[in-house]
């Protein structure tokens, strides 16, 4: 189970610019942590936004424990994250000051077996610099195709 991905957000690297990455803890209840194990999850839509006592991930989707009872989780809940006082303070000022967002790239667990969510600091990217983006990949795969042959 160990440094095992549970969800991954692949569209965050085609939307946004990712400046900087950071791995956050997350506050979650044990139906969560289960379902997560079962690898279900769903960050597609979701973003990290600061509520008045800390940092929260907001609509991501963790599914309801199938064998949980009637104290199951809601799937979609804000789930508070665990960062450095230092961390979040700087992350707060990048967001206000430049007017960036804070995007899950992915959930998974770490080596001792501890979900962990793996947040990006991002600014939107404009529809010629996704055309770019796409350009610059299938050039990439050419590349290794052209490379490949000889």
């Amino acid at each position: 189970m160990a440094g095992r991905t549970v969800a991954e957000n692949r569209k965050a690297r085609y939307n946004y610019f990712i400046h900087e990455e950071y791995e956050a803890g997350l506050m979650l209840l044990g139906t969560e942590v289960k379902s997560l194990r079962e690898g279900r999850a769903n960050i597609q839509e979701s973003y990290a936004s600061f509520e008045n006592d800390g940092l929260y991930l907001v609509n991501a989707h963790i599914a309801e424990y199938g064998h949980g009872n009637r104290n199951n989780h809601d799937p979609l809940r804000p789930r508070q994250l665990l960062m450095h006082k230092k961390e979040l303070s700087k992350i707060a000022a990048q967001i206000q000051r430049a007017g960036k967002t804070l995007i899950p790239l992915s959930v998974y667990f770490n080596d001792r077996g501890i979900a962990k969510v793996k947040v990006g600091l991002a600014s939107g990217k404009k529809q010629h610099d996704k055309r770019a983006t796409e350009k610059e990949r299938d050039w990439n795969r050419e590349k290794q195709r052209l490379m490949k042959d000889h």
